[in-house]
């Protein structure tokens, strides 16, 4: 099943990057594997997928121990708890949800000068939802420019998770903001390259509206919790 799934979303972002001419190379997709098992994982590994993300932080850390493969990216996608900054800090390759200057300079503190800069995406809040973490559009610079010269972590770009909107075009709407804005860090940082946009139901609006790194998880994996 999960080859499979693997396929089917490799041609869903071939028929995206044709409608908006863009290189499907230009797209990577990040796995989410929350609650899955290391035999999920190995079945996606087995199929060319590296890169993977976790939103709990213990359950993400005995993974990475235990499949011990340093050709993996480990991607962070939760909530940063200050409590267990550090584990996020030793363990992971990137962290997409940075949403302070206190998360920040954690993380900076706690990452150690024999590993190589954290990854950073700064997670924006695009539509102000009470419910969700993440900064603000119009706070955005000055937590960038914090970020960008903090030397155990590296500026790669941004972070968002929408709510679904009631159409289409309502959608790719929100995502194009998200996209003007990544262009304007772009512009600023050259490290920026990445911005991680869209998710199994809303993949193809990102696509098109500039994302590089697509969220999967139900899609690949399916929705089953293990037990």
């Amino acid at each position: 099943m999960i080859k499979n799934n693997i396929k089917n979303i490799r041609q869903r972002i071939l028929l995206a990057t044709e409608r908006c001419q863009r290189d499907p190379k230009e797209v990577i997709v990040l796995a989410v594997s929350k609650t899955k098992t290391t035999s999920d994982i190995k079945q996606a590994i087995a199929v060319g997928q590296d890169c993977f993300g976790e939103n709990y932080i213990q359950e993400g850390v005995e993974k990475i121990q235990f499949l011990d493969n340093s050709d993996l990216t480990w991607h962070f996608i939760g909530s940063v708890q200050s409590n267990k900054s550090r584990l996020v800090a030793k363990y992971f390759d990137w962290c997409q949800s940075v949403d302070s200057i206190h998360c920040a300079n954690r993380l900076n503190y706690q990452r150690t000068s024999f590993q190589k800069p954290l990854n950073i995406l700064i997670q924006i809040n695009i539509n102000n939802e009470q419910t969700k973490s993440g900064v603000s559009l119009e706070e955005l610079s000055v937590l960038a420019e914090y970020v960008s010269q903090l030397p155990y972590l590296k500026l790669r770009g941004l972070m968002a998770i929408p709510a679904l909107k009631e159409t289409y075009h309502r959608q790719l709407t929100i995502y194009q903001k998200m996209s003007e804005a990544f262009q304007e860090l772009r512009n600023t940082y050259a490290s920026v390259d990445t911005l991680s946009l869209g998710m199994s139901y809303d993949m193809e609006a990102a696509i098109i509206a500039g994302s590089t790194m697509i969220r999967i998880g139900t899609a690949i994996f399916g929705s089953r919790i293990k037990e």
